[in-house]
């Protein structure tokens, strides 16, 4: 299971941060801290796994991570994670929401991912179609040919007595 992903430039400041596991905010930052500390430090040439700090579970979690230009993208999963399949995840970060849900790895296969990516996009197109409808509805009013409405009428008032 994912416990946390975290996003951080190359200075330690944090670009995405999401738990997976309650931590008090005092105990997020010694984590961040921490994690930035443990991969910030290792050679470019190395392994992208290592044991999880003390403070976010010890030898049973792992961190998983991959340095891009400037960002480290670190995933910190208990040993019922695969490697492979996390570092695979990091590729895929832009569409962390349709993979990841409450902690679990929802889905790892790039041709479900990408056709429900795809499904999402098709149907918000087709929502923006009802969503406009209120604004052609006004549009389609206002270039209907009314005639001008007066702005005042006059009116002449007789003086007419039902008792003459």
């Amino acid at each position: 299971m994912i416990k946390a992903i975290l996003v951080f430039n190359n200075h330690g400041k944090p670009r995405l941060i999401r738990f997976y596991q309650r931590f008090s905010e005092d105990m997020q930052q010694q984590i961040i801290r921490e994690t930035f500390h443990l991969v910030s430090r290792r050679d470019e040439n190395v392994c992208n796994f290592l044991e999880g700090g003390s403070l976010i579970g010890g030898s049973d979690y792992k961190l998983i991570y991959r340095h891009y230009a400037t960002l480290y993208f670190v995933f910190c999963v208990d040993s019922s994670e695969s490697e492979l399949g996390i570092l695979d995840l990091i590729q895929v970060h832009y569409i962390l929401q349709e993979v990841v849900m409450g902690g679990m790895v929802l889905e790892t296969n790039m041709n479900e991912i990408v056709a429900q990516v795809e499904a999402q996009t098709k149907l918000e197109k087709s929502e923006a179609g009802f969503s406009a409808a209120p604004a052609r509805a006004v549009s389609a009013v206002k270039n209907i040919n009314l005639p001008e409405i007066p702005r005042t009428i006059n009116m002449k008032v007789s003086n007419l007595s039902p008792f003459v």
